[in-house]
């Protein structure tokens, strides 16, 4: 996948299949989209090419900072597991909010991406206000040449599924029915850094902490159910989520993971993990000292392990 990025100045030259969107999460609505893209290249021979922002529109158009579900180096990932020939992510100033949408169609998606179909869904929104929306695109088609594809909105009982759906599951730490919408594990991507360096000498088993970045959406601060890939290998883990209230000091919000199985003395600094939450087992609370805290890990590597064996033997049933 060719990613485009930190620029306004480029040319696509082959003829495409495009759709537009911030594209957080890619959940169950997106890859419906992103199926249809994968078959217009299947039958006529188009790439596939996306076209997003490289930050959230809210934060030029109002000041407000966005968090995202996924990262751009996530929906990068996400976008090249689809199959996708293309991201273009687009930088967002002032300037570009004031595009009027049919400008948007003419010198951007047609003019630079090439755009021989664009498929997008019922809610879409682009240009100056965001006033572009699925009857334009069809409107215009004909005069540039393109076909328009409008997808109607994947549901869950009756709710359109959206990412504003997912994180409010995030937020009531339901992040099972969060899978289930997102077709997919919700997770953190990061580099193992250094921590309290309390873990094993504390736990016995190797701890790694992530510090995500301040665009990323969390979900409710606690202890989850892990899965954890390391150098293309998954391990069971709990992962904590929050600040670590009973460490003494001010902590940053991170995610440290206690790994299940992995060999002790593993040397994880440095390296790029996935950590992929499962289920929420109890909020993040502050306990009277370090003995409590570890009698407490030692009943969540318990709970873990019995959530872990069900699934799996659930999945081999």
């Amino acid at each position: 996948m060719k990613v485009i990025a930190g620029t306004r100045d480029f040319q696509i030259k082959d003829p495409t299949v495009v759709t537009i969107g911030k594209f957080d999460g890619r959940h169950k609505g997106h890859q419906k989209l992103l199926r249809e893209m994968l078959g217009f290249r299947e039958r006529k021979g188009y790439k596939t090419a996306v076209f997003t922002f490289d930050m959230a529109p809210a934060k030029v158009v109002s000041g407000t900072r966005q968090q995202m579900i996924t990262t751009n180096q996530e929906r990068r990932r996400n976008m090249e597991r689809m199959g996708m020939d293309y991201i273009v992510e687009y930088p967002f100033n002032q300037q570009v909010s004031h595009m009027p949408p049919e400008e948007f169609v003419e010198k951007i998606l047609v003019g630079q991406m090439g755009a021989r179909a664009i498929v997008t869904g019922t809610d879409c929104g682009f240009g100056y206000r965001r006033k572009g929306d699925a009857a334009l695109l069809k409107r215009l088609a004909p005069e540039y040449g393109y076909e328009a594809v409008i997808i109607e909105k994947e549901q869950d009982k009756h709710r359109d599924i959206s990412s504003t759906y997912i994180r409010e599951e995030l937020d009531a730490g339901n992040v099972e029915k969060a899978n289930e919408l997102l077709g997919e594990p919700y997770a953190i991507h990061g580099q193992v850094v250094h921590g309290n360096h309390m873990g094993a000498p504390l736990l016995g088993f190797p701890t790694a902490n992530l510090l995500p970045p301040p665009e990323k959406y969390l979900p409710r601060f606690g202890v989850y159910v892990s899965l954890v890939q390391v150098d293309g290998t998954y391990y069971g883990g709990v992962s904590n989520i929050g600040r670590k209230p009973t460490i003494d000091g001010e902590n940053p919000v991170g995610v440290e993971t206690f790994i299940l199985g992995l060999e002790e003395g593993a040397d994880l600094y440095g390296k790029d993990i996935q950590v992929q939450l499962l289920n929420f087992e109890r909020p993040e609370r502050k306990f009277a000292g370090l003995e409590e805290l570890k009698e407490q890990i030692e009943k969540d590597k318990e709970y873990a392990a019995r959530y872990l064996k069900n699934r799996k033997d659930q999945a081999e049933s």
